[in-house]
């Protein structure tokens, strides 16, 4: 369990599974100094939907200490939200909406609880999907998963200002009931010109069904976590994906079995295949931005970008 010593230095905290294999570790220090800022990065290992005292007992060390200064929360936003809200002083409009934390701020002595995936998420989706590549093709949309970044995407792809360029239907599958019942609970309804389906499917195989019923020019995504925190990939290695669609492994790190077997079919099918680094830099910029209140944009994205491909993207644990 995570040893609650105070900090002795400005420090951003790293709330996940196996965070000592991030790359982020190697990364912040050469943000900080970029951006002229004194400041030491720390992580915090939980098991996966650890009890819910554990996200109570770090949550109130951040909020209490002095020198922490806030945290990038993964792989535990729904759970740590639920079980500590009434630890947050303000609570920002999408982590409402989607009953989930991805990062904690403080500012004028509140505590803050953001949702910053819908931010970081629309930023990736832009770096690699057409513009304009549902309205031309009809394609559709696989969540694999229904955490937080599934929830954070659907809520990017029903956006009111896409212009009419949205998925006529998005898909979210999980291998447990009651999380994919919660998607349900959050996003039905959320927008007209959007279809949500829940799908139960427990065994990877069942994902297999549900990617191969997708029409061409579709996208599908592994939000599940499998190939970083635990191993394994939500489909088998039988998969077949329909053409000329997109397949986003949101992981940039582990045993990307998913990414794997999508890459043998790219050649034959026609298939853009994306890893998750271009998100793991937006979602950590987002972050340090919010915890630390300084702008990143432009050029100044563009430099620490470069930082973080100098200090070398990990391909393996």
């Amino acid at each position: 369990m995570f040893d609650c010593k105070p900090a002795r230095a400005p420090t951003l905290y790293f709330i996940g599974v196996t965070t000592t294999r991030s790359s982020i570790m190697r990364v912040f220090p050469l943000w900080a100094k970029e951006l002229g800022i004194e400041a030491d990065i720390r992580g915090i290992d939980l098991p996966l939907h650890a009890p819910d005292g554990d996200y109570r007992r770090v949550v109130r060390f951040l909020k209490e200490d002095p020198l922490s200064m806030g945290a990038l929360v993964t792989t535990h936003k729904l759970d740590l939200f639920r079980s500590c809200r009434d630890l947050f002083d303000e609570i920002d409009p999408f982590a409402e909406t989607l009953g989930e934390v991805s990062c904690l701020s403080k500012r004028g002595g509140r505590f803050r609880a953001h949702a910053k995936d819908p931010i970081s998420s629309s930023l990736a989706l832009a770096h690699f999907v057409p513009e304009g590549f549902w309205r031309a093709h009809g394609g559709e949309v696989l969540l694999l998963g229904a955490g937080g970044s599934a929830l954070a995407m659907s809520l990017y792809f029903a956006r009111e200002t896409s212009g009419g360029d949205r998925p006529g239907k998005i898909t979210i599958a999980n291998r447990s009931r009651p999380r994919l019942d919660e998607a349900a609970r959050k996003l039905s309804g959320l927008s007209p010109e959007v279809e949500f389906a829940f799908v139960h499917g427990p065994a990877p195989e069942d994902n297999d069904r549900l990617v191969k019923a997708l029409p061409p020019y579709s996208l599908v995504v592994n939000a599940t976590g499998l190939g970083k925190d635990a191993p394994g990939s939500p489909t088998t290695d039988a998969v077949d994906y329909p053409a000329h669609s997109l397949v986003w492994e949101i992981n940039y790190r582990g045993d990307l079995l998913f990414k794997d077997q999508a890459e043998r079919q790219r050649a034959a099918k026609d298939l853009h295949v994306e890893d998750g680094w271009i998100y793991f830099i937006h979602g950590w910029t987002q972050v340090v931005a919010e915890v630390f209140d300084i702008p990143i944009g432009g050029a100044l994205l563009e430099r620490l970008s470069g930082l973080a491909k100098g200090a070398g993207q990990e391909a393996t644990p």
